[in-house]
């Protein structure tokens, strides 16, 4: 996707490096925390989030570096949802105060693919097909509607830990997170309470609640009680 060509003042400083901040390593998923997105905050590595939706904005920036690319840059990691209309899912737009015309509102300024207030000859709307906003070949995933703990107890090495997790994922995808923890966490059957969990279900659906509501209601800490599953070693099928 090319947008329209940059102005003199923003073209590329002398010395300027494609990756002046490299990528943080992601793994592609279904679902991200809000601490996932925000790991993802500069102009190298931008990811954001909006309506539920997590799009990486890393190469659209770099392919279109430019004034335009300015607020998109300082909302790096973090949900811009309010820059567009509930209902539409366009731009939202507003009365500006000095021509008393309906045009698009944006906070931290005009950003890319906003065309113009006033006539501009650099404006070229035909030098993309399809606003940012719009393009799924950007989106890679869901933001999660709420995060929740999960500790998880190693029975053969005591290993104790706790880990955030997205209250939408399968205990197989939980389990995937929990591979840095323990490479060979496929080789353990998941318990709770001695019962086997359904790996292909979320923990909701495994009879483990989420009570941090309640909590809260309570004024009790939400961290006073994490719910737990037991790890049981198998047979290390993961090695090959």
């Amino acid at each position: 996707m090319a947008a329209r060509v940059p102005t003199p003042k923003y073209s590329r400083p002398s010395g300027y490096k494609e990756a002046r901040h490299l990528p943080k390593p992601f793994k592609l998923r279904r679902y991200y925390t809000p601490a996932e997105v925000a790991a993802h905050n500069t102009s190298d590595d931008c990811w954001v989030s909006f309506f539920g939706e997590v799009y990486d904005l890393s190469k659209l920036i770099q392919d279109n570096f430019g004034a335009e690319c300015e607020p998109l840059i300082r909302s790096a990691g973090q949900d811009i949802t309010h820059w567009f209309d509930l209902a539409t899912k366009e731009p939202r737009t507003w009365v500006d105060s000095v021509t008393n015309m309906t045009w698009y509102y944006c906070p931290l300024g005009r950003y890319l693919h906003i065309p113009p207030i006033e006539p501009d000859s650099a404006w070229d709307p035909s030098s993309f097909k399809t606003p940012w906003w719009k393009n799924k070949e950007l989106r890679i995933g869901c933001l999660t509607e709420k995060t929740r703990k999960l500790r998880i107890i190693n029975m053969l090495t005591k290993d104790d830990d706790i880990i955030e997790v997205c209250r939408e994922e399968t205990m197989n995808e939980i389990l995937d997170r929990y591979i840095p923890s323990n490479e060979h966490a496929a080789s353990y059957t998941w318990k709770r309470l001695g019962r086997p969990l359904d790996m292909d279900a979320t923990l909701e659906e495994n009879d483990i609640p989420d009570e941090t509501a309640e909590f809260v209601d309570l004024n009790i800490d939400e961290d006073a009680y994490i719910a737990c599953v037991h790890l049981y070693y198998n047979d290390d099928l993961t090695v090959a």
